[in-house]
């Protein structure tokens, strides 16, 4: 009798170390990272606090899939995510007083720390006001 009970929990106990390996197989397929952002001017290399950093999936034509989710930076212009699956990210970063970042990345990696640099916009020109000549202007013809 005590040898049935031995060869039961010996079954049973393979069965659950085989289940154990095949779920880590599983698990295995699909890796994830942890990213670290830190956003800062582009012109004097501060930090930007509360910007948006929006992150999308992107599918595997290129295109933005549906989803995603925003995070935003500290006072030291960092902020961070846990269990982003391998594979290519939208990254969109805004920011009053800045222009819009936006770029694709491979997450391929453990770990990664992903510095965004934000420009301030550039001048605007407009249709209704005097431009500005970079040309010095013409001679003058005289009548001699």
């Amino acid at each position: 009798m005590p040898s049935r009970g031995l060869a039961s929990l010996l079954i049973c106990t393979l069965l659950l170390a085989s289940c154990a390996l095949a779920s880590d197989k599983q698990s295995g397929q699909q890796q994830y990272s942890n990213l670290h952002f830190t956003v800062i001017k582009d012109d004097n290399n501060k930090p930007v606090r509360n910007a948006s950093v929006i992150l999308h999936p992107v599918n595997k034509n290129g295109t933005q899939g549906k989803g995603g989710f925003q995070l935003k930076t500290d006072n030291e212009g960092i902020a961070s995510t846990d269990g982003i699956p391998y594979g290519q990210i939208r990254i969109q970063v805004l920011a009053p007083g800045f222009q819009t970042f936006g770029d694709d990345y491979q997450v391929n990696q453990p770990t990664m720390d992903i510095q965004i640099r934000l420009k301030r916009p550039g001048e605007q020109f407009s249709t209704y006001g005097k431009p500005k000549s970079t040309q010095p202007p013409a001679p003058e013809n005289k009548p001699q």
